[in-house]
């Protein structure tokens, strides 16, 4: 039987220490995303002033919980339940709101630049305030919501439902609402321009009293 040198031996023990830390690494890294210990059922939960950017957060269920003021920097909150919760002052920058239930929702100076929330339920909540410049909000339910003093610049709101919404001196300049459903929607006030609404219903919207057609991008016949 050969033996191995002492050099050698130390050399297969430096190996398998490397190789032990790079496992170790890989499966407990030094930084692990946030988790609840309450999820997947999260309700009435107060969860204000938390650090939870990067979490995943994907169909927690979040109804009526406290998320004032939370750090939610880039988490994935895909189909989360997010109806009737705080969200006040909430930073979600970022995050990936994509078909999340938010019906009622208080969001008020929230921080939502670059979210995306595509066919998300926003219906009846309140985004007063709200910085959601290029966000994407496709196909997103925003029937009812208060949005006054709103930033939507450079936001995808294609097939958004808008109906009924309020949007008194929002920021919607270069945002892209074609299709987009403005029915009875309250826009006085609201900066429009470059703003794409090609085929978008305006039928009973209030329009800003500066409104011309021409000023914003239409289809070309």
């Amino acid at each position: 039987m050969v033996k191995m040198s002492t050099f050698t031996l130390y050399l297969v023990s430096l190996a398998s220490a490397a190789a032990l830390s790079w496992l170790a690494w890989q499966y407990y890294p030094a930084n692990p995303l946030p988790k609840l210990t309450c999820q997947p059922n999260c309700a009435q939960v107060d969860l204000s002033g938390r650090n939870l950017e990067g979490a995943d957060l994907n169909r927690v269920d979040f109804s009526a919980a406290d998320l004032s003021e939370t750090n939610l920097r880039r988490a994935t909150l895909l189909l989360a339940i997010l109806a009737g919760a705080s969200l006040h002052k909430a930073d979600l920058q970022s995050a990936d709101l994509s078909n999340a239930l938010m019906h009622e929702a208080d969001l008020r100076y929230a921080y939502l630049a670059n979210a995306v929330l595509r066919s998300a339920d926003l219906r009846n909540s309140d985004l007063r305030d709200a910085d959601l410049a290029n966000a994407d909000l496709r196909t997103a339910n925003l029937s009812g919501a208060q949005l006054d003093r709103a930033s939507l610049a450079g936001a995808s709101l294609v097939d958004a439902d808008l109906g009924n919404a309020s949007l008194r001196r929002v920021d919607l300049r270069n945002a892209d609402l074609r299709n987009a459903t403005l029915r009875f929607a309250d826009l006085r006030l609201a900066d429009l321009a470059g703003a794409n609404l090609a085929g978008a219903d305006l039928m009973g919207t209030l329009l800003p009293h500066d409104f011309h057609a021409e000023s914003v991008e239409t289809e070309n016949p």
